[in-house]
């Protein structure tokens, strides 16, 4: 895999350990902010270490959009359950940096992860977007080819009041049109 240019003089390219404090760091800023995950403590550097070599180590891909010399955003694609029948299915993660909002990294990441999903031979893609007021999200995703596939009523709680989470879904690659050789 090539690394790709990114909109805004950005480079996205595949995720290295060196990357994982810039990374702890943006994730820890959603975590304590917002609901954009729903985790409530930030993951120590150790624990982001541990994830990030679980999802690069089971194949799955992981990069990050460089702007300006720095980090400014990466997502990955993570198992979207853990049972066998869910192995061809992928949830999408994208994170950017405050000040590195509205650049573009985001359009360029998300789809970049769906690239190298559908290379890796995944077959759908699962958007679990928290919250249904995070319009920016889901209007990303639809322009990446996401359709709505429905909303789960307050299914966390988190920062004083109970929270959706929107479902959206593409396919990738042959998506189900064949059956899986992966």
């Amino acid at each position: 895999m090539t690394d790709q240019p990114a909109p805004a003089e950005a480079v996205i390219r595949t995720a290295a350990a060196d990357d994982l404090p810039r990374i702890q760091a943006i994730y820890a800023h959603y975590v304590t902010t917002g609901v954009a995950t729903f985790e409530i403590e930030p993951p120590d550097l150790a624990e982001m270490t541990r994830r990030f070599e679980t999802l690069t180590g089971g194949g799955y891909p992981y990069i990050v959009a460089e702007a300006g010399g720095a980090v400014g955003g990466y997502a990955y694609a993570g198992p979207y359950r853990a049972r066998p029948a869910y192995r061809h299915t992928v949830e999408d993660s994208v994170y950017v940096a405050p000040g590195h909002v509205g650049l573009g990294l985001g359009r360029g990441l998300l789809e970049e992860i769906i690239r190298r999903s559908t290379e890796a031979g995944f077959r759908q893609m699962m958007a679990v977007i928290s919250d249904d007021q995070s319009t920016v999200s889901i209007r990303l995703h639809a322009r990446c080819g996401f359709e709505h596939t429905g909303v789960l009523k307050s299914v966390g709680y988190k920062m004083g009041r109970w929270i959706d989470s929107t479902l959206m879904q593409r396919p990738l690659g042959e998506g189900n049109r064949a059956d899986p050789t992966r």
